[in-house]
C-alpha cells in the first residue's frame, strides 16, 4: 500500500538524519510525563520511534484514504443550506478518520488527550494530508487555534475547549478579517462590549472570508475599547459557533473547494477574552499569524508534492515520438527543477518549524522556571533572543518562498503534461487551482516581503550564513564558494539599499528576500548533497542557478531603478 511517509525518499532522509535531541528533552521536560502516562516517550529514542509511527499513520491515512475521496471533494464542496453549511461527504469522513486515529490534538499537551508533539512534527503531517487534499488541511491544519487557547488562556477555559479539539468534537477557526480590514487588521471594528459580569462579553459585527467559518469554536479580534483606533483598541476572544453567529455565505472560489470560507455575523455572541486587554493583535493574533504561516508553508509543500508526483508518473509512462517523455532533455531538466524546488522549499520549512520549536519550548519552560533544571539551561535562557529572532526571521521567509514556489511547481506540472495537464482527468489542474490561494491567505508573499526584509537588511541573515557556512565546512569547496559569493552579491545589493529611502526598500524587498531564501536553502542541500549521489547533482544545478540569479537580483538593485517611485502616476494614467 502507498505510505506519503515511507514512499517519499526525501521527507525520509531528512527524518533519519535530523538531530532534534535538545528540542525534544525540552519539549518532554526531561521525559517526565513517562512515570504517569503510558504512551509519553522514556527516552530521546523511544521518541524518535514514537514520531515515526504516527507519521507512518498519517502518511497511510493521506495516501489511501484521503487521497482518493479528494476529487470528489473538490467537485461537491463546501456547501450552505438552511442556514448550515455541509462539509462534502469526503471531508467529513476524513476528519472522521483523523479523530479516530486521535490525530486532532497534534501539540497539545497529553492532559487534554494530545499528543504533545513538536512543531516540526505537526508540519511534517500538515506537508502529507496537503499532499493528499489541500481543502483538509485547512480543517486539520488549524489546530494553531487551539494551541493559541493553550498558550495565552485561563486554565478553566483550557479544560473547557482543548479536550473537545484532541478528541475532535470540535473543530477551529480565525475570524480576524472585515470587508474594510483585509490585510490592515489595525482597522478591525468589530465590536466587543461587556456582558453582565467580568468574565462575559459579547460580539458584534461582520467578518470575512474566514476559513472554516462553520467551526465550533471560533477566535475573534475585536475592539474591546470604545472610541479607540489601531491595534491597541484590541483584544482577542473565544466564542462557539452557536445560533448567534450566522453563516451570511460561503465563498464561490478558484480552488480547496473542501474547505468553506464564510462570511460571518455576529450577533450579541457570547464570549470570553484570552489573556489580557489591548494584546489581541500585537501579541496573540501575531503569535497565532506566524503558526498559521508555517503551517501554509507546510501546505504548499505538499501541494507542489503531489503536482510533482503526478507529472513524474505521467512523464515516465507517455510516449511520443517513440520514447517516453521524460527522455527528452527539456523535460528532463524541468522535472529536475521542480524536484530541486520542492526539496529546498521542505528544508527550509522543517528548518522554521525546528526554530519555531525551539523557541517555543525555550519560552515556555522559563516561564514556569524550569529552564533553570534543565542541564545546559543557563546556555539555552541566552539563546532566548536568537531563536526568537531566527523564528521571527524565517517564518515570512518560508511562506513567501514555499508558496510561491509551489505555484511556480504547479505551472509547470501542467505543462509536463501537455494539453491532459489542462483537462480534470488528471487531479494536476486541482492542483494548481489550489496551490493560488496560498502567496494570499495569512499574508500575501508582498507582506512576507515587508516583514521579512528587515532581518535581511540588518545582517542577521548574514549572520546565520555564517554559522551554517562553519557547520557544512566538510561539504565541496566549489559550493562553499559559491554560497560565499552570493551572500556577497547579497551584502552589496543590502548595503546600497540601506542608503536608500524606504520606499526604494520597499520597492526591492522581494529580491533580497529571494536572495536570503536561496542563499539559506543552499546551505539546507549540503547535507542530503553530500549523502547522495543524485542529491548531489541536484545540487551542483541549484548552486548553477542560485549563484546566477543571485548576481541578476544584485544587479538590478544596483542599477537604483526608481521608475516605479517616482513615475508611477504617469505609468497609471497611461493604463
Amino acid at each position: 500500500m502507498a505510505n506519503f511517509f515511507t514512499d517519499n525518499e526525501d521527507i525520509l532522509d531528512f527524518f533519519q538524519h535530523m538531530d532534534i535531541r535538545r528540542l525534544v528533552e525540552l519539549r518532554e521536560r526531561r521525559y517526565a510525563e513517562a512515570r504517569h502516562c503510558d504512551y509519553a516517550p522514556e527516552s530521546y529514542e523511544d521518541a524518535i520511534d514514537s514520531y515515526r509511527r504516527v507519521l507512518e499513520l498519517v502518511g497511510d491515512l493521506a495516501a489511501n484514504f484521503i487521497e482518493p475521496r479528494a476529487a470528489e471533494v473538490d467537485a461537491e464542496g463546501a456547501q450552505l443550506r438552511d442556514g448550515k453549511v455541509h462539509y462534502a461527504a469526503g471531508t467529513r469522513e476524513a476528519l472522521d478518520q483523523l479523530a479516530r486515529a486521535d490525530l486532532m490534538g497534534f501539540t497539545l499537551p497529553r492532559r487534554y488527550g494530545g499528543l504533545n508533539l513538536p512543531v516540526l512534527l505537526y508540519t511534517m503531517a500538515v506537508e502529507m494530508v496537503s499532499r493528499a487534499d489541500a481543502s483538509l488541511m485547512n480543517l486539520f491544519g488549524l489546530q494553531d487555534i487551539a494551541e493559541t487557547i493553550n498558550q495565552f488562556a485561563t486554565e478553566e477555559i483550557k479544560d473547557h475547549y482543548l479536550p473537545k479539539f484532541c478528541s475532535g468534537e470540535v473543530t477551529g477557526a480565525m475570524a480576524l478579517t472585515e470587508p474594510g480590514a483585509g490585510s490592515d487588521l489595525t482597522n478591525v471594528q468589530l465590536r466587543a462590549t461587556p456582558g453582565e459580569n467580568d468574565d462575559t462579553w459579547r460580539l458584534d459585527g461582520v467578518k470575512r472570508f474566514i476559513t472554516n467559518g462553520c467551526a465550533e469554536v471560533l477566535l475573534v479580534l475585536a475592539r474591546s475599547e470604545p472610541g479607540s483606533a489601531g491595534a491597541r483598541g484590541l483584544s482577542l476572544f473565544v466564542c462557539d459557533g452557536d445560533e448567534t453567529v450566522k453563516v451570511r455565505r460561503i465563498e464561490d472560489k478558484l480552488g480547496i473547494h473542501g474547505s468553506p470560507t464564510c462570511e460571518l455575523q455576529f450577533n450579541h455572541t457570547p464570549a470570553r477574552l484570552i489573556g489580557k486587554r489591548r494584546r489581541g493583535l500585537s501579541t496573540y493574533v501575531m503569535s497565532l499569524m506566524n503558526g498559521a504561516r508555517v503551517a501554509i508553508a507546510a501546505q504548499a509543500v505538499g501541494i507542489a508534492q503531489a503536482a510533482l508526483s503526478e507529472a513524474l508518473d505521467y512523464a515516465a509512462s507517455r510516449e511520443q515520438f517513440g520514447q517516453p517523455v521524460r527522455n527528452f532533455p527539456a523535460v528532463r531538466q524541468m522535472l529536475g527543477e521542480m524536484h530541486m524546488k520542492v526539496e529546498t522549499s521542505r528544508l527550509l520549512a522543517y528548518e522554521t518549524a525546528v526554530a519555531v520549536g525551539m523557541h517555543d519550548n525555550i519560552e515556555r519552560l522559563n516561564e514556569t522556571g524550569e529552564l533553570e533544571e534543565f542541564p545546559g539551561g543557563a546556555e539555552l535562557k541566552s539563546q532566548r533572543r536568537t531563536y526568537n529572532r531566527l523564528a521571527a526571521a524565517l517564518t515570512p521567509l518560508v511562506k513567501y518562498y514555499a508558496t510561491e514556489t509551489c505555484n511556480e511547481v504547479c505551472y509547470n506540472a501542467i505543462q509536463v503534461l501537455g494539453g491532459s495537464g489542462y483537462m480534470r482527468d488528471y487531479d494536476v489542474e486541482r492542483h494548481y487551482r489550489d496551490a493560488r490561494i496560498t502567496t494570499i491567505y495569512e499574508g500575501t508573499t508582498q507582506i512576507q516581503h515587508a516583514t521579512a526584509v528587515g532581518h535581511v537588511t540588518s545582517g542577521f541573515f548574514e549572520e546565520r550564513f555564517g554559522q551554517l557556512h562553519r557547520e557544512f565546512a566538510d561539504a565541496p569547496a566549489q559550493m562553499l564558494h559559491e554560497l560565499h559569493e552570493a551572500r556577497r552579491y547579497l551584502g552589496e545589493a543590502v548595503e546600497f539599499v540601506k542608503e536608500q529611502d524606504d520606499d526604494f526598500r520597499n520597492l526591492n524587498s522581494g529580491r533580497l528576500c529571494e536572495c536570503a531564501a536561496l542563499i539559506y536553502s543552499g546551505y539546507l542541500l549540503l547535507g542530503p548533497a553530500m549523502r547522495s549521489e543524485h542529491k548531489m547533482a541536484l545540487a551542483e544545478n541549484y548552486f548553477a542557478d542560485t549563484l546566477a540569479t543571485v548576481r541578476l537580483r544584485r544587479d538590478q538593485v544596483l542599477r537604483g531603478d526608481r521608475t516605479y517611485l517616482d513615475r508611477m502616476q504617469s505609468l497609471l494614467d497611461y493604463q
